[in-house]
């Protein structure tokens, strides 16, 4: 009990309880956005601008400035997503789930190379302590860069780019000492793997309709 005591709560000891209540509805928004992207819902995108949000405030709290702006990509990434899923196409339905083409698998390694450039950058500029385990975070980085942008365009690989990440960060954070987010991203692991199969029933049920 000691064990788990001290893994998931002796961090918290002398935080604020206002922060606590923040890191909490941190939690919630974020496993809820998941849920809602899941079930291709729009309310993904509200709940994940709430949880992203917050974070930038937490990260600015801590002092944790490229983790910050980190968050500040993926709240407008929120706001361009919530758009593009609230568009009515040519026969008034929402866009529907598909796989990239070629020219956004090459713009998605694009995008994940330049985040992975920038990111770096971002720490030399705010001379932020490069660890080991830091580079896997620029890594996850990238890959979750990639995913928020093709889960705005409703592509599948999206919850792939997800699936990695999570499975990178739970022993990352676990390493770090903090075990609620080790936690939530378990969560967000199962999550992802199912969604990705409800997206790919979804999608090959409608190819196989258009046959």
């Amino acid at each position: 009990m000691t064990d788990f005591y001290d893994f998931f709560l002796a961090s918290y000891r002398n935080t604020p309880n206002v922060v606590i209540a923040i890191e909490a509805i941190v939690f919630v928004f974020g496993i809820a956005s998941v849920w809602f992207a899941r079930k291709e819902n729009i309310l993904v995108y509200p709940t994940g601008l709430i949880a992203t949000t917050l974070t930038v405030y937490l990260l600015f709290r801590a002092d944790y400035i490229g983790d910050m702006l980190i968050n500040v990509y993926y709240s407008i990434m929120s706001i361009f997503g919530w758009y593009n899923w609230a568009k009515k196409g040519p026969d008034d339905n929402p866009i529907p789930i598909s796989r990239t083409d070629t020219t956004q698998k090459l713009t998605g390694i694009a995008m994940f190379l330049v985040t992975i450039v920038v990111i770096f950058a971002i720490y030399k500029a705010t001379a932020t302590e490069i660890r080991t385990e830091n580079y896997l975070d620029i890594f996850i980085s990238g890959l979750f860069f990639t995913g928020m942008w093709y889960m705005a365009l409703k592509k599948i690989e999206n919850w792939t780019l997800w699936i990695i990440g999570d499975l990178i960060a739970i022993p990352i954070y676990a390493y770090r000492g903090l075990g609620i987010l080790a936690l939530q991203y378990v969560i967000f692991t199962v999550l992802a793997i199912m969604a990705y199969l409800e997206w790919r029933k979804t999608l090959n049920s409608s190819q196989a309709g258009t046959l």
